[in-house]
C-alpha cells in the first residue's frame, strides 16, 4: 500500500529533539575551535555520534538524513553490518605488516577483485596508498617515470587533492593554493567542457563547446607553449566533484583518448570521487566507452576505511623497487573493508544507484520550471549537482543563496553539501532507498523554497512613499 507524504517522513524522516545546535553539540564547537586546525572547512554544526545506513545521531540524539556520506565517502552507508564484521575479523587477526617491506596476502587479494572491475582491459598492476591525494601523487609520479616526460595537463576546475602535487593539479578554488607556491612545475590547466558556463544553446551546441575544449590541446597548446613529446599525462575527472559535479561529454573523453594515442600521452582518470559505483556503474568513465591508462580511486571503495589507489595498466607501471611507498598503504583493516564493500556493491548496490538515481533526477529536472533559482541539474546515479543562479538568463551565481539551502536543510534534518560556487551536491550512501530520497527531495525543496522566498523579499526594490 502507497504510504501518504506524512506517513513517509514519519517512518524514513529525521528526528530531532531540539533547536540546533544541541547543547552538547555547541560544546563541541566551542572545544574544536580551542584544539582543532581552522583550515577544515565546516558549512554547519553537526557533531556526529554514530550512524547506521542513511542516519547520522549527533552528540544530542538528533537523527539526521545523510545525503552527503562523508563526502561521497559511505558508499555502503554508516557502518554496514557486513564491512563492521569484515574489519572486526581482519583487526582480531592483523592489523598492520607494511606492504612497502613485506609480502601480504591481503594486497593481491584485492588487486585481483580491482582487476575484475577495473575499467581499461588488463593485466594490471596496483599501487596503495591512504587518500585519494595519495592515489593522485602516485599517479604523476608513475606518469613521469614511465614516460621519462616532465609535462602534464589538467583541468579547471579540478580537484585531485592538497598534498604538493596533487595541489599542482588542482584548479577548484584560489584558497586551495594560496599562499603555498612554489608548487610543483609543469602542470598546464585547460578549460574543461562545463557547458552550463561555456556556452547556451541547445546539444548540438555544448556537443561542439565539448570537442572544442578536447582539441584546443592540439590546436593551441602543442602549437604555442607545449611539446607534445614532453607531456606525460593529462589528468581529468570524467565527472569533475568539487568543481560542482559536472559530467564530461563523451564525445570530450573520446577526443581526449585520441590525442592521447596520437602523442604517446597517457590518460588519467580521476575517479577518487566518482568511482565505486556511484555512477551507477563502477566507474564513471564507464558511461563514455573510454579506457584510462590509468585510474585513481579511494572515497567510496573502502566504506570509510582510509584507504588510496593507483591502478594501471601493468606496462605503464615499470619503475623499480624503492621509487615509491607507503608505510600505511593497503593496511589489512581497510582491505577487508574494501573487500567487503566490493562484494556489497557488485550484489544490488550499484544497480539501486542508477535506479534510485534516475529518480532523483527526474524529479529534479522538473524544479528548472518551477524553481525560479534552479539554472541546472545535471550528474549519473547518486553523484548529481544542483546548480542555482540568481536569474536564469544571466546565469548569475548566487553562493550565498547556496549556503543558505545547505543550512536550512541541516535545520530541518537532511545532511548535504556544496559543490562549485553555487551548486548542491546529493551524493548520498549507494543503499539509499526510493522512500528516502522522496523525503530528502521533499525536505531539499521546502529549504530551497524558503531560500528563494528570503532572496526575492531581500532583492525586491525600495519604493518610496508619497
Amino acid at each position: 500500500m502507497k504510504m501518504s507524504n506524512q506517513e513517509l517522513h514519519a517512518q524514513f524522516g529525521p528526528k530531532l529533539t531540539g533547536p540546533l545546535p544541541g547543547p552538547k553539540a555547541k560544546a563541541a564547537v566551542e572545544a574544536d575551535s580551542r584544539y582543532i586546525s581552522p583550515s577544515y572547512t565546516r558549512s554547519y554544526p553537526l557533531v556526529a555520534k554514530r550512524g547506521k545506513g542513511l542516519r547520522v545521531e549527533d552528540v544530542d540524539g538528533n537523527v539526521f538524513l545523510d545525503f552527503a556520506a562523508g563526502i561521497a565517502v559511505n558508499s555502503t552507508g554508516h557502518c554496514h553490518p557486513e564491512v563492521v564484521a569484515a574489519i572486526q575479523q581482519q583487526a582480531a587477526e592483523l592489523i598492520h605488516i607494511s606492504g612497502t617491506d613485506f609480502y601480504d596476502e591481503h594486497l593481491t587479494n584485492l588487486a585481483a577483485k580491482l582487476s575484475e572491475i577495473a575499467p581499461m582491459r588488463g593485466p594490471h598492476k596496483v599501487f596503495y596508498g591512504n587518500s585519494g591525494a595519495e592515489a593522485v601523487e602516485c599517479a604523476l609520479k608513475l606518469a613521469r617515470y614511465h614516460t621519462g616526460r616532465q609535462q602534464v595537463i589538467a583541468f579547471l576546475g579540478a580537484f585531485h587533492g592538497r598534498t604538493m602535487g596533487a595541489l599542482s593539479l588542482t584548479a577548484s578554488k584560489p584558497q586551495q593554493k594560496r599562499r603555498f607556491s612554489p608548487l610543483v612545475p609543469g602542470v598546464t590547466h585547460i578549460r574543461y567542457p562545463y557547458a552550463y558556463r561555456g556556452c547556451t544553446g541547445g546539444p548540438q551546441e555544448e556537443e561542439a563547446y565539448a570537442l572544442g575544449c578536447a582539441r584546443y590541446i592540439e590546436e593551441k597548446l602543442f602549437k604555442t607553449i607545449l611539446a607534445p613529446e614532453e607531456v606525460a599525462a593529462i589528468f581529468v575527472e570524467p565527472i569533475q566533484g568539487e568543481g560542482g559535479y559536472i559530467v564530461a561529454p563523451t564525445i570530450f573523453m573520446r577526443e581526449l583518448r585520441k590525442i592521447c594515442d596520437r602523442h604517446g600521452i597517457l590518460l588519467v582518470a580521476d575517479e577518487v570521487q566518482s568511482g565505486a559505483g556511484r555512477t551507477g556503474k563502477w566507474w564513471a568513465i564507464e558511461h563514455t566507452g573510454v579506457e584510462p591508462d590509468i585510474v585513481c580511486m579511494a572515497k567510496g571503495i573502502a566504506s570509510g576505511m582510509p584507504l588510496g589507489i593507483c591502478m594501471s595498466k601493468a606496462s605503464v607501471m615499470d619503475w623499480v623497487p624503492g621509487s615509491h611507498a607507503s608505510t600505511f598503504g593497503g593496511n589489512p583493516i581497510s582491505i577487508a573493508s574494501a573487500l567487503a564493500t566490493i562484494e556489497i556493491l557488485n550484489n544490488g548496490a550499484i544497480a539501486n544507484a542508477a535506479k534510485v538515481g534516475a529518480m532523483i533526477l527526474d524529479r529534479l529536472n522538473g524544479w528548472k520550471k518551477t524553481h525560479p533559482m534552479v539554472g541546472d541539474v545535471r550528474g549519473r546515479g547518486l553523484m548529481i549537482g544542483i546548480e542555482l543562479v540568481k536569474d536564469k538568463g544571466t546565469r548569475e551565481p548566487v553562493p550565498a543563496v547556496r549556503n543558505r539551502v545547505e543550512y536550512l536543510a541541516f535545520e530541518k534534518g537532511l545532511i548535504i553539501l556544496g559543490c562549485g560556487e553555487t551548486s548542491i551536491r546529493l551524493c548520498p550512501p549507494l543503499i539509499v532507498s526510493e522512500e528516502e530520497a522522496t523525503v530528502a527531495l521533499d525536505i531539499l525543496e521546502e529549504a530551497l523554497t524558503m531560500a528563494e522566498e528570503k532572496f526575492e523579499s531581500t532583492s525586491a526594490p525600495v519604493v518610496a512613499k508619497s
